[in-house]
């Protein structure tokens, strides 16, 4: 049996994440379907400042993204080391947003998309925490891609 080293781990960590938020970039995916637009981008691109503002289930697409560019932030920062007390009620504070407001969370959470790939790249093997947190913050993305897609899903029926 052989052994996998850390970096194949990191680099299969950052597949998944960027399955979850790219899409799958070959004819088969991990876990998503294997479309270009299976991921949180392209699930997004489709959904414009009404939609994502619309509630279900008691949050709106615009509170998942916020939420989940938050967290992407927070992960990127323990991973790097960073131990500050956080305020994650904050983190569901964004509602509703109008056209302008939407770019600017979707750049957001595509920002926090590369700087977490980027904490993953350069500290993800430092300590089994960082790992920890690197394969955490690809499930977190993972699990509000899913419920991005249910509540894109209910506001179009």
């Amino acid at each position: 049996m052989s052994s996998v080293t850390i970096d194949t781990v990191i680099a299969q960590v950052l597949a998944v994440l960027r399955e979850g938020c790219e899409g799958p970039p070959e004819k088969w995916s991990y876990f998503t379907d294997n479309t270009p637009d299976a991921g949180l981008f392209g699930t997004l691109a489709g959904c414009d400042a009404a939609l994502a503002s619309r509630a279900v289930g008691g949050t709106s697409i615009a509170a998942n993204v916020h939420h989940t560019a938050f967290a992407m932030d927070a992960s990127a920062g323990w991973i790097r080391g960073e131990r500050v007390r956080l305020d994650w009620k904050s983190s569901w504070s964004v509602k509703e947003v109008d056209a302008a407001g939407w770019a600017a969370l979707n750049a957001r959470l595509r920002s926090a998309y590369q700087g977490l790939r980027s904490a993953i790249e350069k500290n993800g093997p430092g300590t089994a925490e960082s790992i920890g947190e690197a394969i955490g913050a690809a499930a977190h993305a993972a699990y509000h891609l899913g419920a991005i897609r249910q509540k894109l899903a209910a506001v179009r029926a």
